[in-house]
């Protein structure tokens, strides 16, 4: 498979990149592919045990608590009998960089929605709550448990895809792109710019 790395394709710069770049995107691309496969098994362990066993959250949650309560005490209490590294609490802290990660990524999320709200750019506004509503129509057909797996199923293979037929995907995504561009430039003309806007202030320099 060639290296997508150096390419730029439909998003102006490689997808390895736009995908963060980082250990996130190795999963969603394959690149490490025991942790992908482990990350896949784990997830559709708990899509079968939702929603085929009918398992109830509270219950898989204390189930999950026992089974490590169990497995520490174990590995505690055998650690001097075997030769075993003592169990750490460091082993299952978050670490800061994760926290701030998190927090960052909630933070951007927050100020993009934000933007978007104002009506800063009509057409994207528009198309976000277009696209909010055939979300929510969609999940009218699934259970959030299904409809959770099935974001993430994509996740794992749409990049991946992608990577691999990026060239056909690029050609018919121009194609696309010119046709809904031409659709917004008649919107435009026709609707958008009769939607009378407040004027915008300027700010005071000090």
């Amino acid at each position: 498979m060639p290296n997508r790395y150096v390419g730029s394709g439909l998003f102006g710069r490689p997808l390895h990149s736009v995908l963060g770049g980082g250990k996130i995107a190795d999963i969603l691309l394959w690149k490490d592919k025991k942790l992908t496969s482990a990350i896949v098994a784990g997830f559709s362990m708990i899509w079968f045990l939702f929603e085929v066993v009918e398992y109830n959250l509270v219950t898989l949650l204390c189930h999950i608590l026992i089974a490590l309560m169990l497995i520490l005490f174990v590995w505690h209490n055998a650690a001097g009998l075997i030769t075993w590294r003592l169990p750490d609490i460091y082993d299952f802290e978050i670490s800061d960089s994760t926290t701030r990660f998190i927090h960052y990524k909630l933070n951007l999320f927050l100020r993009i929605f934000f933007d978007i709200s104002t009506g800063k750019d009509l057409r994207f506004f528009f198309v976000t709550i277009a696209g909010l509503w055939i979300m929510s129509t969609i999940g009218t057909f699934f259970t959030t448990v299904n409809l959770l797996y099935t974001t993430f199923v994509c996740l794992v293979t749409l990049p991946i895809m992608y990577e691999r037929y990026e060239d056909e995907v690029d050609y018919l995504a121009s194609k696309g792109s010119q046709d809904v561009k031409r659709l917004f430039n008649k919107l435009d003309s026709t609707v958008l710019n009769r939607i009378p806007r407040g004027p915008v202030k300027e700010k005071k320099h000090k």
